[in-house]
């Protein structure tokens, strides 16, 4: 077996790791790149404001570097030598480097490390974010090892080495302190790495949520303009804080005295809502930034979603608002809104407010955004947060699920998505979300561009319950915020309608549930206090006309039961009897059940008649509670409250499985088969590796060569046979041609002579179709024993890697029986994946086939995953046909072809 260990990955971040926005620890904002020649005057003037201890704590001396060195850290030409890393900020009109992190080789594996940072920023964790940005571009260029040598009362860089999450190792040098440290990620780095991130957007996005001052730049006294129900609805709704009109025209706006621009307010902002039109945009931004804004959100539209002018013009806003240091939600946001009651923050011009709850709301689009809220109101369902992304250009559903994540008042998180934006760090965002609160997301354009089956990959990986409609994403809330999640798939229902019951039942078992049929001695029990012609077995079904008492001995009784965890409860109204008593019976029950600390769902459809007033089902039970505060998940239709039930049983499965491995395998040697795919794309550029450079790279990776190998000749061709074993097959050895269609393929070759006369047919064949010359034969045992399985992986431009299973043969692929999930797999996606497909029965034995090597079938595919996070120049990745043999016997790849790029 070989050595596997956890493979702990560099952090995925909004932008890019060379550049991009970073946020610091107090929320505010920073750009960053890699420094250029052309920087030397702004690295000159950088050093020249540093202060003489910050001088001589990165250069050890008062002295300024001499033009020489300087010109040195601007040139950055060669990472594998030596890499400069710079942060700015926009100050006084003009854009300033506030940072500087350099790496400098001092072997091939081994750099020296240094920073510094603007004193008025020192504290801030600029060092931190440069550091570990730096750990990642130097482990890119093969540098693994950083060295830093620092005086001993620089406490300050030597803190960002030790709560870097790298181990440093450090020993006394003359007076100096001499610190190195591996720079591949560790657990401890990951974990540092994530929390930094954590703390650092939450603290960015706080304005917007709990802002103390408001100003509406536009606010209008049109009551038709944005700008005017922009002031209306902050006031209207109580908002908790202090509200400014800003328009140079109006002394009163709401009865509110106006000022003529940011700059002649009394105080600072927290939150500044412009609602300006888009040419006004950019000036506005000057002046919030001016007066030390800190959070924006822009409403005018006709930026990226209007042309190159508008593209360019979203750009010009992105560059100003994080040169400032801010963030921005929009442009094209109908803006936000935050219930907690200690804000009460309406500042969006949506014509519905929600109730105050406990769900937070994300939508990428302002028109159906205006349709959640209308859903959530209609539906009852208490909101947290809402926030209109617009066009996204800062603020994303990445930043606001770290934000919700550390919410308290937040219990589920509702996303329209239209797009990812960086898929790869929603994944690992949403996959640790997942695990404390559940995620409902609908992501349209199903029909458009991006393969569906990439995104479902993708929420099925991270835990995200995915709803096709907005209905459906509502329904899915409604019991995530108002009932336990299951334990495990035993359903009970309990109807007065036996159609209703069936239809439920269908559902059910579509969705995977179980109805066991109850104990005699549940039965008996439940059969008791129940009318001779009830059903008793499950479902439990009494007449339309049973009393309220039916419901409410049964559902105790079947909640307290070890035999079920969930329930389903039915009522039909025939107008036979009152509806408020039912609905009252059954609230009854399960608060009462809820008091003796009894934690199963139980989701409600009612049909034929309206549901009753909450407010109506006023009562106290012996606890002294009130039973109207207990909330209930209440549907319209059978198959609705199976289907939910469906989705919120795998979502508890999902969530309860340790967390999953990533496995890093010791043997496999990444780095040399990244070394021959760069040297193929440098001789001869974009394309598919030859075999022999193919079965190099496959066997660093230690995947499963089948027995045989490539031949140059006929006579090298029979000589390998013979060793191999007759009879054996031989096919073209080239990636540019599929060789079972193109006739390249010979079978069931007996001796030597057979295999130099294929030799020769598929060599003139071959010459017939393709002007290359053909690289060889690969001779290979026959073989009729094991199933014929493909693995691929294809490089998704916003995904990245995305990995593919399925059997192999034409018939399979025409049925596209196959399973995918986004790289880096899991030990547990690679399990999945495997038993996913329609064909699993084939791998589990069947008729004369003995049962598959899943451990070697997963290993395969968790290599294949490795490989394509190792060598991100790999494009594609194709094996197939991969036999994969009995128990215990392993599995072999029979054809591979591999393409760079």
């Amino acid at each position: 077996m070989p050595n596997v260990q956890p493979l702990y990955l560099p952090p995925v971040y909004q932008d890019a790791v060379d550049s991009g926005r970073i946020i610091l620890r107090d929320g505010s904002t920073a750009t960053i790149r890699v420094a250029q020649p052309g920087d030397l005057p702004a690295l000159r003037h950088f050093f020249e404001r540093l202060s003489l201890e910050s001088r001589v704590r990165r250069f050890f001396s008062p002295n300024l570097p001499r033009d020489e060195l300087l010109a040195g850290m601007a040139d950055s030409s060669d990472p594998h030598d030596q890499l400069t890393l710079l942060a700015f900020r926009i100050v006084d009109g003009e854009e300033r480097i506030i940072a500087t992190a350099n790496y400098s080789a001092l072997n091939k594996t081994t750099a020296e490390v240094a920073f510094a940072v603007d004193d008025t920023l020192q504290g801030k964790g600029l060092g931190s974010l440069l550091l570990e940005r730096l750990a990642v571009l130097a482990a890119q260029h093969g540098i693994i090892r950083f060295w830093a040598v620092t005086h001993a009362d620089n406490r300050a860089m030597i803190d960002v080495f030790k709560r870097s999450g790298f181990q440093p190792r450090s020993k006394w040098s003359g007076g100096d302190i001499e610190i190195d440290f591996s720079v591949e990620p560790s657990a401890a780095s990951a974990e540092r790495s994530e929390a930094r991130d954590r703390v650092a957007t939450v603290a960015s996005l706080r304005p917007f949520f709990k802002p103390g001052v408001v100003a509406v730049v536009g606010a209008s006294r049109d009551p038709t303009s944005i700008g005017y129900r922009l002031v209306d609805a902050l006031v209207t709704h109580g908002y908790q804080g202090v509200v400014y009109p800003v328009n140079p025209q109006a002394q009163a706006i709401h009865s509110i005295r106006a000022y003529a621009s940011v700059n002649h307010l009394p105080e600072t902002p927290d939150l500044a809502m412009i609602a300006v039109p888009r040419d006004g945009v950019l000036g506005v931004v000057d002046d919030c930034a001016a007066k030390g804004v800190r959070a924006i959100v822009v409403v005018a539209n006709q930026f990226a979603d209007d042309g190159d002018e508008g593209k360019a013009l979203q750009q010009q806003l992105v560059d100003k608002v994080r040169g400032y240091g801010m963030r921005l939600i929009g442009p094209g946001s109908l803006g936000l809104l935050s219930t907690d009651p200690t804000v009460s923050l309406s500042a969006s011009f949506s014509p519905v407010l929600p109730p105050a709850g406990h769900v937070a709301l994300a939508s990428q689009s302002g028109a159906v955004g205006v349709g959640i809220l209308a859903l959530a109101a209609q539906r009852d369902l208490g909101v947290r947060d809402f926030v209109s992304l617009g066009n996204k250009a800062d603020v994303s559903s990445n930043d606001l699920l770290q934000y919700w994540e550390e919410d308290t008042g937040v219990n589920a998180i509702l996303l329209y998505l239209e797009g990812f934006g960086n898929p790869r760090r929603f994944a690992r965002l949403a996959r640790r979300v997942s695990r404390v609160k559940p995620i409902v997301a609908v992501k349209s354009g199903r029909t458009l561009g991006t393969s569906d089956g990439i995104v479902e990959a993708l929420f099925h990986q991270t835990g995200v319950l995915r709803a096709d409609t907005l209905e459906e994403m509502f329904d899915l809330a409604q019991a995530l915020t108002s009932q336990p999640l299951p334990q495990g798939r035993r359903v009970g229902v309990v109807t007065n309608a036996s159609g209703a019951a069936l239809l439920c039942a269908d559902a059910c078992r579509t969705e995977g549930l179980s109805l066991p049929t109850l104990s005699t001695g549940l039965q008996n029990w439940l059969a008791a206090d129940l009318p001779p012609m009830a059903r008793v077995e499950n479902p439990v079904d009494f007449s339309a006309v049973s009393p309220p008492g039916f419901y409410h001995q049964t559902i105790q009784r079947l909640l307290a039961s070890d035999e079920l965890d969930a329930l389903i409860v039915i009522y039909v109204s025939v107008g036979l009897m009152s509806d408020f008593e039912v609905y009252q019976a059954i609230r009854h029950s399960m608060a009462e059940a809820t008091a003796r600390g009894i934690r199963k769902p139980v989701l409600i459809c009612w049909m034929g008649g309206a549901v009753p007033a909450l407010d109506a089902l006023a009562g106290i039970n012996s606890s002294g509670e009130d039973l109207s505060a207990a909330p209930l998940a209440v549907y319209h239709s059978p198959e609705t409250a199976g289907h939910v039930l469906g989705k919120l049983t795998a979502y508890s499965e999902w969530r309860a499985q340790p967390p999953a491995l990533i496995p890093d395998y010791e043997d496999a040697q990444t780095e040399e088969a990244r070394s021959i795919c760069t040297r193929a794309l440098t001789s001869r550029g974009a394309g598919w590796l030859s075999s022999a450079e193919t079965q190099a790279v496959l066997r660093t990776m230690r995947l499963p060569l089948g027995p045989g190998g490539l031949a140059q000749t006929g006579e090298e061709a029979a000589d390998l046979a013979r060793r191999v074993g007759f009879p054996v097959a031989m096919k073209w050895a080239s990636s540019r041609t599929h060789k079972t269609e193109a006739g390249g393929v010979r079978l069931n070759l007996v001796n030597a002579s057979s295999v130099r006369r294929a030799f020769k047919e598929l060599h003139h064949h071959y010459a017939s179709r393709d002007r290359h010359e053909l690289e060889g034969v690969l001779i290979q045992p026959m073989s009729r024993q094991g199933v014929e399985v493909r693995i691929s992986m294809t490089c998704d431009p916003s995904f990245g890697p995305v990995l593919s299973f399925g059997l192999a043969g034409i018939y399979v692929e025409a049925l596209d029986d196959a399973a995918q999930r986004i790289a880096p797999l899991t030990d547990a996606d690679a399990r999945e994946m495997v038993r996913a497909i329609r064909g699993y029965r084939l791998l589990q034995g069947y008729r004369d086939l003995p049962p598959a090597d899943l451990p070697a079938l997963e290993e395969t595919l968790l290599r294949v995953s490795l490989l394509a996070e190792a060598v991100p120049e790999i494009a594609q990745v194709e094996l197939h046909p991969l036999f994969v043999q009995a128990q215990g016997k392993g599995c072999w790849i029979a054809d591979a072809r591999i393409r760079v790029e």
